[in-house]
């Protein structure tokens, strides 16, 4: 049941690869500390040494994008999930 849940999961974040609704994670990356991905890519928008810069450019690229930004934690888990309409 979790292998179903998890190829759900990527089914999910690929039909939004590459659109409009394709939304920012701010993620722990090995190489740099943090990284800002974009859903459905494996290369990171950007890598930052610190959490906090990762979360300032997603929260710019989200806001442009008039999309969402997910803030995950140490563990990978989402943190807080900020939402930015094009009004």
């Amino acid at each position: 049941m979790a292998d179903n849940k998890k190829r759900d999961q990527e089914d999910y974040f690929e039909d939004r690869a590459g659109t409009a609704d394709a939304r920012f994670h701010v993620v722990s990356h090995d190489e740099e500390g943090w990284a800002v991905k974009r859903e459905g890519e494996t290369t990171p928008v950007c890598t930052s040494g610190s959490r906090d810069e990762a979360i300032e450019e997603a929260k710019r690229l989200a806001k442009d994008a008039g999309t969402i930004a997910y803030l995950h934690g140490d563990d990978g888990r989402i943190k807080e999930q900020l939402e930015y309409g094009n009004d």
